[in-house]
């Protein structure tokens, strides 16, 4: 068993991970599309609607050898699924499951990440959740990084997809409302915005396997279809980004497989003399479902399948997105109650208006003073493989203090200004060592505690402003 600061030191160590992003990737994944195709045709099933147009991503907005921390993936992978309901937690703070693939992978300053004997343990018994949700920690890092590369005067967020559809649209048979009848849907979207200005959204498909570059043409090959299924504004003018996360078994190098599509649309710009104000509590609507096609003519084309989101309702959508985002990181804290306030029954605002657990009750239950800064949240105690642990994950109290009273406009302007923000020089030598890295955005920091019980990893998983 590793001590604790081999442990933390591992944590944090700086690694790679190989990106594949060209035009050969594009011939592969229109292979993989055609041969799709025409399966379908011959077993006479409904042929998939795709995005029209793929294209790799410049290296200038996303390194082929991205540099990344595990805590940088996992930190992601934790804040996208704080609202999936997915595990025991019962939506509480279900983020700390990421914990458990700290010891999947391993690498080094000069090495690519790739899987450890852990890793592949997990491979054997939950090959599909762990390729899924590592892909999806992957995918969104370097979403990140890109976009903000790509727009470095404005914030990036990632949002929910179905979460936040549901907003406006049934998605599945247990939601009140005509049901959108299609299984096909992007997992998550990027919102880029800067407050009091529309935002431009882009649809994400997110995928990962442990198999070959093979399996991961088919898988863009299907996220096409996934992020084809929102449309933002004009009809096939809505951006996307598709990921296949290669995790080989085989010992290869661990490869993230990434194409955009390209598109003039995702952007809420004012509708009808109608502006978002997202400190308006959390509107539930019954937008119609399905895609409309322009016009040809005086010929209006049938409507297909999916979500499309239009200009009358752009300023609701914003709004909608403020919400599920601000939900998600009041569940990041553990508190039920501050979650319920930015989600609509059919979003599951009733999952967390029940009797919260005694970490929930106040924001005085679990918090820590790192660097003159005082973060509020929850915490929990359990094992990781023999290392005991103790996690702790939380906001700054201001930042929970102003969601929790639905103050999203502030809490916004707050977040955007800082985004940019760097530690004082006095702490900078303190913060880059194992306890803390300086970080530019939101992220998840480990620590070790002084006086903490013999052979426990104490790890303070706090999301700041830095």
């Amino acid at each position: 068993m590793k001590p604790t600061e081999e442990v933390l030191q591992d944590l944090t160590q700086p690694s790679n991970v190989s990106v594949h992003s060209d035009v050969a990737l594009v011939g592969k994944v229109e292979a993989a599309i055609a041969a799709d195709d025409k399966k379908r045709k011959e077993n006479e099933d409904e042929p998939l609607r795709r995005k029209p147009d793929l294209a790799p991503i410049p290296q200038t907005e996303l390194p082929r050898q991205f540099e990344v921390t595990l805590w940088d993936v996992l930190h992601t992978l934790a804040r996208a699924t704080a609202l999936s309901w997915r595990g025991a937690g019962r939506g509480l703070a279900e983020h700390w499951g990421a914990l458990k693939y700290t010891q999947a992978l391993a690498g080094g300053r000069n090495s690519f990440l790739g899987l450890t004997d852990e890793g592949h343990r997990i491979a054997d018994h939950y090959k599909s959740l762990q390729s899924g949700e590592l892909g999806i920690g992957f995918a969104l890092t370097l979403t990140e990084h890109m976009l903000r590369s790509r727009f470095p005067d404005r914030s990036v967020t990632i949002v929910p997809a179905d979460t936040a559809l549901r907003a406006g649209w049934a998605l599945t048979s247990r939601d009140k409302g005509e049901k959108v009848k299609y299984r096909y849907r992007p997992q998550y979207f990027a919102e880029v915005w800067r407050p009091g200005e529309p935002s431009l959204v882009i649809p994400l498909a997110c995928k990962g396997n442990h198999s070959d570059s093979a399996t991961s043409a088919e898988q863009l090959a299907s996220a096409s279809a996934h992020a084809e299924a929102v449309h933002i504004g004009a009809w096939n003018e809505t951006p996307g980004l598709l990921f296949s996360t290669q995790l080989p078994t085989d010992g290869g190098t661990m490869t993230v497989h990434a194409l955009q599509a390209p598109g003039s649309g995702g952007r809420l710009s004012p509708a009808e003399g109608r502006e978002a104000n997202l400190n308006a509590p959390p509107f539930q609507t019954n937008v119609m479902p399905d895609i409309h096609p322009p016009a040809e003519g005086l010929v209006a084309p049938e409507p297909v399948r999916g979500c499309h989101v239009q200009p009358k309702d752009y300023a609701w959508f914003q709004e909608a997105l403020a919400h599920t985002t601000a939900a998600g990181l009041m569940a990041f804290t553990g508190s039920g109650h501050a979650t319920a306030r930015h989600l609509t029954d059919r979003q599951g605002r009733k999952r967390f208006t029940g009797p919260e657990h005694a970490a929930d009750m106040s924001i005085q239950d679990a918090a820590h003073a790192l660097f003159g800064n005082e973060y509020v949240g929850t915490d929990h105690v359990f094992r990781l493989n023999g290392p005991r642990v103790e996690a702790f994950s939380g906001v700054d109290r201001e930042v929970f203090r102003l969601l929790a009273r639905g103050d999203v406009e502030e809490y916004r302007v707050l977040v955007h200004a800082s985004r940019d923000g760097r530690p004082p020089p006095h702490l900078r030598q303190e913060l880059g060592r194992p306890r803390l890295r300086p970080r530019r955005r939101l992220r998840l920091r480990p620590a070790t505690a002084a006086g903490a019980e013999r052979g426990t990893l104490r790890v303070l998983v706090s999301l700041t402003r830095l």
